[in-house]
């Protein structure tokens, strides 16, 4: 089928949700993608952080090969033999309790949610001051869903939606003076991204984490983490909190977990754990045997590339910050392993780089409209930064002559007036 046809079609049967670029891939390899016209590209977004070990990667397609053959589905109404198993390896590495498997990013952060509103209710029928305020950060992101939306910092997501769930207020991003001003004992959790990802990759300081989570435990609040993004050895640890020295209550997980398939994952505390009882919540597809046990074997593989992530992060990190030396567009370089922003001096330019490094088979994307996001797989090389840091070198030349074409454009529209 040709890309024209696609795209005919989509416009017809599709819900007109997406601005696609028009690529029609059909295949994929290692740190590769191939498109109906066999052109190559080298993938440093891993479908948005979700291909960490890249495409076909074979000890995952032999796990999907072998249990495909044996149970790809039966229900929660029963016991399989893998999500024990996958509870076990995600409750060690995150040093948390307990887990409850999902389909996707926002649907661990309703759950996270409503977990949170539970723990709360138990509290409160123990004489404890009514705690039912949530706090969330500006220009944060955890989802589409009607919890998620209510608590996402940004109004371009959830004016459309309004009225969305109430009792949740936004602080300041890393702002310390307004997190101590809005926090008080009605609040029953402080949600936040560790990193956030369509904030801009912005880490979280210290400082915040800090306050966030000493809050929390003067009045018996939650600290819940959103790790969708950032966690599962995108930074170079398992998780992104690791690099704080700070624990927290509840985290989130999905985008690699099980290497393409839909899974998410709410960890937690015994402590916590219990406000949760059979009927309060659940899930149709959630935690299937097929997606439990190539999670399993990511979990093993993600283990051995680690040190990797960590070597590799640090020399991209680098590179990026030799190209912000040399090029006036460019601002902030921020992140952390494998989740790096670029921020440039308009949301033109940002467009104008992605779009020249797809032409020459280099896939990234923007966020926030004017930074530059690289979620490469895991497995990635020096020779692929490298490929990139030359190709981003030649658009960024491009991007920063945008200013002075528009200088030269209002002084030929003031001349000609």
């Amino acid at each position: 089928m040709s890309l024209a046809s696609v795209i005919r079609s989509e416009q017809k049967l599709l819900l007109p949700t997406y601005d696609r670029h028009h690529i029609l891939f059909e295949r994929g390899r290692g740190v590769y993608l191939w498109d109906s016209r066999s052109h190559r590209y080298l993938d440093f977004l891993s479908g948005i952080g979700v291909n960490a070990l890249g495409h076909g990667h074979p000890a995952i397609q032999a796990t999907l090969k072998r249990q495909a053959g044996r149970l790809i589905h039966t229900s929660n109404l029963f016991f399989h033999e893998y999500q024990a198993e996958l509870a076990a390896s995600l409750t060690r590495i995150s040093e948390l309790d307990r887990a409850f498997f999902c389909n996707s990013g926002t649907e661990a952060w309703e759950g996270a949610l409503k977990l949170a509103r539970s723990y709360a209710r138990v509290q409160n029928s123990n004489g404890h001051k009514p705690k039912w305020r949530i706090l969330a950060l500006d220009d944060s992101f955890h989802g589409r869903t009607f919890g998620s939306l209510a608590t996402t910092g940004q109004a371009k997501y959830r004016d459309p939606f309004a009225p969305l769930l109430p009792g949740v207020s936004f602080v300041g991003f890393n702002d310390t003076a307004d997190l101590e001003r809005r926090f008080d004992g009605s609040v029953c959790a402080i949600c936040l991204e560790t990193i956030q990802g369509e904030g801009g990759i912005r880490p979280i300081s210290p400082e915040f984490l800090q306050l966030a989570r000493k809050l929390t435990r003067s009045t018996g609040a939650l600290l819940i983490l959103d790790e969708i993004q950032c966690g599962l050895g995108r930074t170079g640890l398992h998780f992104a909190y690791q690099h704080y020295g700070v624990q927290p209550d509840i985290v989130t997980v999905a985008k690699p977990l099980a290497a393409g398939l839909p899974l998410g994952a709410i960890l937690t505390t015994n402590r916590v754990a219990t406000a949760m009882h059979p009927g309060m919540h659940g899930t149709t597809f959630g935690g299937g045997p097929l997606a439990c046990a190539v999670a399993i074997q990511f979990l093993r593989l993600m283990e051995k590339l680690i040190p990797h992530v960590r070597a590799s992060g640090a020399y991209f990190h680098a590179q990026l910050e030799g190209l912000k030396a040399r090029h006036s567009c460019v601002g902030e370089v921020r992140g952390m392993g494998l989740m790096l922003g670029m921020e440039l001096n308009s949301a033109d330019a940002a467009k104008l780089v992605v779009h020249q490094l797809m032409k020459r088979g280099i896939l990234i994307n923007r966020t926030h409209e004017t930074v530059l996001r690289f979620l490469p797989p895991y497995i990635i090389e020096k020779k692929h930064i490298d490929q990139v840091i030359r190709e981003l070198d030649t658009a960024l030349c491009s991007a920063s002559s945008i200013p002075l074409l528009r200088q030269a454009h209002k002084s030929t529209t003031r001349s000609q007036s």
